[in-house]
């Protein structure tokens, strides 16, 4: 009988988890995948820097250092190529571009390495959305489907959250997908027009620690249609 009693306890922990990840709602979910990402709240006070060396098959290895300032509303990008730096400094919304340490460049220079405001801008919004994640879905603009989504992806059970956006913030489809166990962030995947299978998956491994905060150390990027690898980025700490 106590063997019998042990077996059943067994089965019941075995599957709590879960069983108890399914019956959670969308927002539960994500309040749980911030908390293991930011138990401390720390991303909206941010300010630190850090590197990112992305590696693609048909470019040379591309090295960014990455600085942010939260309370003071300040970014900074600094990326070195093939021999050559641009950086860009954001202050409070002012713009400064510079080429291999100088502010006087050429028009182009500036269309050959993309050198405007614009293009900042866009590295800016680039990277503090995805290294802010899973935290910055709770950001005004976003809308976090309250369905949550059970799918096995590469061989391996999720929890996944669907995510779509008010026009003026992005018009593509993402699936974020969290570990049923511990709710981290291990896959992303978007879609420009998901009947059309277009978009990209990215695959995140190991995590490094940046002022608290649990960040992917490796995001591998990949085609949904073909599964083509399109490239790596890693974190690297300062």
């Amino acid at each position: 009988m106590r063997r019998y009693c042990f077996a059943l306890l067994l089965v019941s922990v075995l599957f709590s988890a879960p069983s108890h990840a399914q019956s959670l709602s969308a927002d539960e979910v994500l309040e749980k995948a911030i908390v293991f990402h930011d138990p401390n709240g720390n991303w909206e006070n941010l300010n630190t820097t850090f590197k990112v060396v992305m590696e693609t098959p048909s470019r040379p290895k591309r090295t960014s250092i990455i600085g942010v300032d939260f309370p003071k509303q300040g970014f900074s990008l600094n990326v070195g190529q093939k021999g050559n730096s641009y950086a860009y400094e954001f202050n409070r919304g002012s713009c400064e571009i510079t080429l291999n340490g100088s502010e006087d460049f050429s028009e182009e220079e500036a269309e050959e390495f993309q050198l405007n405001c614009e293009r900042g801008n866009f590295m800016k919004d680039y990277y503090t959305y995805l290294y802010g994640l899973p935290m910055k879905l709770n950001n005004p603009g976003t809308h976090v489907d309250p369905k949550v989504y059970n799918r096995t992806f590469k061989d391996k059970k999720y929890v996944v959250l669907k995510v779509t956006y008010d026009a003026e913030v992005g018009t593509d489809t993402w699936y974020f997908y969290f570990d049923p166990t511990t709710y981290a962030m291990e896959v992303y995947q978007f879609y420009h027009e998901e009947s059309k299978n277009d978009g990209e998956y990215i695959l995140l491994t190991g995590l490094e620690e940046i002022n608290g905060i649990k960040m992917p150390k490796t995001r591998a990027w990949y085609l949904n249609k073909g599964d083509k690898y399109l490239g790596t980025d890693t974190l690297e700490k300062i």
